[in-house]
């Protein structure tokens, strides 16, 4: 008698980008589960004698590991679209900043917020998310600049990973901007986000990685230095919003720290790609930033590719400077504006992205023993996630195993 193996479900009569070599296409493909992992993937006519509980008809569609959304704001309070109009208007973005707008203004709403309020407001962000076939989601803080209301933050944060069925990583970015009862002494508030703040936070655990704004109006490379010791203390990874608006030094600097990514990166310089490209640190692109503040620097992106240096795409959602909740319209700017091919934003959003959140081992790409998240799309090719413009050819996201029909 023929042993059978045992699935919790099967997927068949799919078509399976599986990321690891370039779209790792497998046609006509079967992909099957156990326990919330990927148990066996391959050719349909290579199937081993099986049962399986569940058998899905993937009629022809295509499936993708789960998107990964590496870097947002996504938990926040009140709107800044006035902030829109005004650079719309001629004011920049420091200027709008430098009176009182810009990251205070959401400090300023997030702090005032109710734990239900707050959570309100970003669940419908994450939906969105969700219903473009992302999985695992990044949620940074930042928008407290005290240690109640970055606690606040980061428990909404968990929160959600808790009762949605997605996988969320925290980051706690509290040298994200000067709180204003600490103006001139920006030392002084470094100092409390390393020795009060981040303690507090890691020894309640909730904390996942580590990050800061190293730029002219956020911290300076040397204050930055002092929150990734701190980090190191509680073996906490670290990233960094680096070379946005300025080049600080700030991707180097991330690196000499194996950092997880250096994100933004329009003003890059090419001793930080040598260093990020010796350390392994992600470039994580964030094209939303870019088209909102009507950048006109590139991130250098053929000087990436050249160092061999890997490229995340995210939404970077957040009410200031990238009010984007699809991540497939993030893959088609990073095409359109930075150049990247179709192939490179798919990477960008799967098995890079998941590298930036140091989950390579768990997701990103379709293997054996890898958590069972994955996306089915009515498409034609993979290439066609970056195609188009406002569209979603989503038909299901399967998280840890279990299907979810959008």
């Amino acid at each position: 008698m023929t042993e059978h193996t045992h699935w919790d479900a099967l997927w068949v009569n799919v078509h399976l980008a599986t990321m690891t070599d370039g779209y790792g296409e497998i046609r006509d493909g079967a992909i099957a589960v156990r326990d919330g992992r990927i148990a066996w993937i391959g050719r349909r006519d290579e199937l081993p004698a099986h049962q399986a509980a569940v058998t899905h008809d993937g009629r022809g569609c295509w499936l993708t590991p789960g998107l990964v959304d590496c870097h947002t704001h996504i938990v926040y309070a009140g709107s800044r679209s006035d902030e829109f109009e005004a650079r719309l208007n001629g004011a920049t973005y420091e200027e709008i900043a430098q009176r009182g707008g810009g990251i205070m203004s959401t400090v300023r709403a997030t702090r005032a917020a109710s734990d239900d309020a707050l959570m309100e407001a970003s669940l419908p962000r994450v939906r969105h998310l969700l219903a473009e076939g992302v999985t695992t989601l990044e949620i940074k803080s930042g928008y407290g600049l005290d240690l109640d209301t970055e606690r606040k933050m980061l428990r909404i944060a968990r929160h959600i990973g808790e009762t949605m069925p997605v996988r969320v990583r925290t980051t706690f970015l509290g040298a994200h901007a000067l709180p204003a009862e600490y103006a001139g002494q920006a030392d002084r508030y470094v100092d409390l986000v390393c020795d009060s703040m981040l303690p507090a936070l890691a020894a309640e655990g909730l904390v996942d990685a580590v990050d800061a704004f190293c730029e002219k109006i956020g911290f300076s490379a040397a204050q930055t230095a002092c929150v990734f010791e701190a980090a190191r203390k509680h073996g906490l990874p670290v990233k960094l919003h680096a070379e946005q608006l300025s080049d600080q030094g700030g991707a180097a600097l991330v690196a000499r720290y194996k950092g997880l990514s250096a994100d933004h990166l329009e003003y890059l310089s090419p001793e930080g790609i040598a260093a990020m490209a010796d350390a392994g640190t992600v470039a994580v692109l964030l094209p939303g930033a870019f088209y909102f503040l009507r950048e006109t620097t590139l991130p250098p992106v053929q000087a990436l590719r050249e160092a061999g240096v890997p490229m995340a795409i995210s939404t970077d959602c957040n009410p200031g400077t990238s009010p984007m909740t699809s991540l497939l319209l993030a893959m088609n700017m990073a095409c359109t504006m930075f150049r990247l091919t179709p192939l490179e934003a798919l990477a960008g959003a799967t098995v890079h992205a998941a590298k930036a959140l140091g989950l390579s081992e768990e997701i990103g790409s379709f293997a054996v023993g890898k958590q069972a998240d994955f996306a089915v799309w009515d498409i034609a090719r993979p290439g066609e996630l970056a195609y188009a413009i406002g569209g979603n050819p989503c038909q299901c996201v399967v998280k840890g195993g279990t299907a979810r029909f959008t």
